[in-house]
């Protein structure tokens, strides 16, 4: 087939496609044929509708699935000839005048991109560095120690001080009326761990059993409860009991109970430290990835297609339509989305895919089966069976694809890293963690 391919701005083709006319006929004869064998139509019997009356009912239908699929096929046979890579779905419109005998249509189009990306050994990243000190290891500790405190009660003269768990009933009003929310009976929480708003633990702390206090609380402006945000509010508290926390010792009983085989506080910190330097390498992985990405981008020189970048945007609005869903907002589907909210991020992440799909074509660096058997095993590790967590991806297609996917962003990373000006960084433990 003789095609000829006219370019019309950037990214934009067009080509003209004929289809001889009785080739069309033909085959709207053939399925039409093959449907009065089936068709049911009151006042005869299956399969023996005469053919004028099953052409009568269904010819439009079958004519049009007939011209879809032939100019469809017509069409990527003609891409496929002149080597194209069509972005999208073509826009086919026919023409008003045709050769005899022959139908024309006009097929508009978008191809991918010629990607140039500029001399790696240029581009500037910043790749941070971080290391489990011991600090953090004893921090994680004290967290476990928490989670396994137990409570007793205190002596009625003694007063709640952070750490405790009290038991309260209040009441607020706003206005000389109680909120929703705003009043509770036997209601427990443990001083100084941010459970409550700080106006309310600073009023608690410090109160016996048996005490009452009124006290004014100011809602913040950005709080959940909308109906309160930005209100100040008058609260009555009772303290009804307050009991004093008990932290487990760190010994072999508490490296027992955490599941360390040989039961040794030297065994439960390197089992933890082994756990934080795997959720530390992440981070850092997570974090020099965006760097990378960043200085790729800022090296490539390429045209976005439309399609594809509408393609993104619409994956964009029904992901956040399915959000409102789930948080409960009423008829979500039909929420008004501006697609402007999401164009500057769906044409990054189009401009960043085609880059780093240029990138892995080029250099040849997609993802080899031992290094996503790796990465599986690295995320099964921190799990009690890890095992079952690795056939857990390998029973999953999908699954599979997306770890596919972040190994081979890794492996772009890790190409970049080794042409690139690489300035390294050290950022804390606790700012890495966000803990700061």
């Amino acid at each position: 087939m003789a095609v000829t391919v006219e370019t019309l701005e950037k990214l934009e083709r067009k080509m003209t496609l004929t289809l001889p006319v009785n080739v069309i006929q033909s085959e709207v004869d053939s399925r039409l044929k093959r449907l009065a064998r089936t068709v049911k139509m009151d006042g005869f019997r299956p399969g023996k509708v005469p053919m004028n009356v099953v052409a009568q009912r269904y010819g439009y239908s079958v004519h049009y699935e007939v011209m879809n699929d032939k100019v469809g096929e017509a069409f990527a046979t003609a891409a496929n000839e002149a080597k194209l890579r069509v972005a999208g779905q073509p826009r086919i419109t026919e023409k008003e005048t045709a050769p005899e005998g022959e139908m024309a249509f006009d097929a508009v189009f978008e191809v991918y991109p010629e990607v140039t990306i500029g001399d790696l050994a240029t581009a500037e990243v910043s790749r941070q560095k971080a290391e489990v000190t011991e600090s953090a290891i004893d921090r994680t500790i004290d967290v476990l120690r928490k989670q396994r405190r137990t409570f007793a009660q205190r002596p009625a003269e003694a007063a709640a001080q952070d750490g405790d768990r009290v038991t309260v009933d209040f009441e607020g009003k706003i206005d000389g009326e109680t909120f929703s929310g705003g009043k509770a009976d036997d209601f427990q929480f443990i001083v100084g761990d941010g459970q409550m708003l700080k106006e309310f633990e600073d009023a608690v702390r410090g109160m016996k059993s048996g005490e009452s206090k009124t006290f004014p609380l100011a809602f913040p402006a950005d709080y959940h409860g909308k109906d309160v945000a930005g209100k100040s509010a008058d609260f009555m508290v009772t303290v009804k009991k307050i009991e004093a926390a008990n932290l487990p010792e760190v010994d072999e009983a508490f490296a027992k109970s955490l599941g360390i085989p040989d039961a040794s506080v030297e065994a439960l910190r390197g089992d933890i430290k082994k756990n934080l330097e795997r959720e530390v390498k992440f981070r850092l992985q997570a974090r020099n990835k965006q760097a990378v990405m960043d200085a790729l981008m800022s090296k490539a020189e390429l045209d976005l297609p439309n399609a594809i970048v509408q393609s993104e945007l619409n994956r964009m609005v029904e992901a956040a339509r399915a959000d409102l869903k789930q948080r409960g907002i009423k008829d979500a589907d039909k929420v008004p989305v501006p697609d402007d909210m999401f164009r500057p991020q769906a044409e990054r992440r189009v401009r960043l895919g085609l880059v780093v799909a240029e990138l892995v074509r080029t250099q040849n660096l997609q993802a080899k089966p031992e290094q996503i058997k790796a990465h599986i095993e690295e995320l099964a590790a921190s799990y009690e069976k890890p095992a079952e967590v690795t056939r857990w991806y390998y029973s999953d297609n999908q699954r599979l694809a997306e770890v596919e996917a972040i190994v081979i962003e890794n492996n772009v990373t890790d190409y970049v890293l080794g042409l690139a000006k690489v300035v390294d960084k050290d950022v804390s433990f606790d700012e890495l963690m966000g803990q700061q």
